[in-house]
């Protein structure tokens, strides 16, 4: 058995359907970073969309940031499950720096190969 990595589409459709205010379960790295990948080239998009007028790009630029938001927090909570963290690690990002360094070492760490408290181990396949 392997842990299958889901693709970009796949990754931003759970995320934003499935998965859209789901703080339960476990999400693999594919899954978190390619969403990741979707928000940043997002933001850019409508930032340079929406660069000819300072109050529609803010309005433009929040309105998409509201809409990610649960999305982002139940990716990023789920992914600290599937380290084997509880989803409360999240909150070591405000502290400056060094909390954003430790919840980026937290994300970049395989899935734990074995079920854990918080479910099985994601996009598991068969060989």
């Amino acid at each position: 058995m392997y842990q299958r990595q889901v693709t970009f589409s796949e990754a931003v459709k759970n995320a934003l359907t499935v998965n859209y205010c789901n703080f339960q379960g476990r999400a693999s790295r594919s899954d978190y970073w390619w969403f990741c990948l979707f928000s940043f080239v997002a933001s850019w998009v409508l930032t340079i969309l929406f660069c000819w007028s300072d109050t529609a790009e803010y309005i433009v630029s929040g309105l998409f940031s509201l809409a990610i938001l649960l999305p982002s927090l139940g990716l990023s909570v789920r992914r600290l499950h599937d380290t084997g963290r509880s989803g409360w690690w999240i909150f070591i990002n405000l502290i400056p720096v060094i909390g954003t360094l430790i919840y980026l070492y937290f994300t970049v760490q395989p899935s734990q190969p074995v079920p854990n408290q918080w479910g099985g181990v994601p996009n598991l396949v068969e060989r």
